[in-house]
């Protein structure tokens, strides 16, 4: 379940950038954000908190693109390796639109760093229309610590970006229906997504936040998948597709 990617030759110039600079000590890290480092500088549990069970390699990819132009929306997804996948398509075909940024991580909804995550980009940058998923990744956390803590990644998201129109958007289907996750030995499975995305529809729905239903768009389709979990070219497309279409309904006229 977990992905291990760094985007060599990316290089982002921005406040973002140079804060990262700081955090790491002189070391310059931009895409991937590994469990031990990330946590350590900014991730201080309280004291008396339990740690958050992990998967064994955490990651996170944060891409952002024309950082100092200011002549067209701004537009971030926030999910994980499969928002990765349809970001480049995304951002293709809004060109001339919006400039599409990205925050990829394997951070589950209820690790106190995804947050600090999600704080650190949108303290450096202003985004007009957010999507954000979270749901494929934890199961070795069960639904109701998922319900407990999805609020708090809303609420997150609007303190640092109390501007920005927020678009939730589900959690994608496996092609088999289930699988056992390498590291944790966790089981997941169609139902256990479900179950996330019936939990987050209650709050979005209570928040007036839309959704754009990328698990319907894809359900039902294996020749979609390049594995259980992710999506081939064909998929991301078509996921690419819905979310384009949601977020142009929300951007600044």
């Amino acid at each position: 379940m977990t992905n291990l990617d760094m985007n060599k030759g990316e290089n982002v110039v921005s406040p973002l950038a140079l804060r990262f600079r700081r955090l790491f000590m002189g070391n310059w890290v931009l895409s991937l954000c590994m469990a031990a480092g990330f946590a350590s500088s900014v991730a201080v549990a309280e004291p008396d908190a339990a740690p958050p069970a992990r998967e064994s390699i955490e990651w996170c990819d944060i891409w952002i693109s024309h950082a100092n132009e200011t002549n067209l929306p701004r537009v971030l997804l926030i999910g994980d390796s499969i928002a990765r996948d349809y970001y480049p398509e995304v951002e293709k075909r809004l060109a001339g639109k919006a400039f599409v940024a990205r925050l990829t991580t394997s951070r589950f909804v209820a690790d106190p760093v995804l947050l600090k995550e999600i704080g650190l980009v949108l303290d450096g940058t202003k985004f007009d229309v957010i999507v954000f998923n979270n749901g494929m990744h934890g199961w070795q956390h069960t639904e109701a610590e998922y319900q407990k803590a999805f609020p708090k990644l809303i609420k997150t998201i609007r303190a640092n970006a109390p501007r920005a129109r927020l678009i939730w958007a589900t959690t994608t289907p496996l092609r088999d229906g289930k699988g056992v996750t390498y590291d944790t030995k966790a089981e997941y499975s169609d139902e256990r997504i479900a179950a996330r995305n019936a939990l987050a529809a209650e709050v979005v729905t209570a928040q007036k936040i839309p959704t754009v239903d990328l698990n319907s768009a894809v359900r039902g389709h294996p020749e979609f998948h390049s594995d259980n979990v992710h999506f081939n070219g064909q998929g991301s497309q078509i996921l690419a597709s819905q979310i384009i279409g949601a977020v142009e309904r929300l951007l600044p006229r």
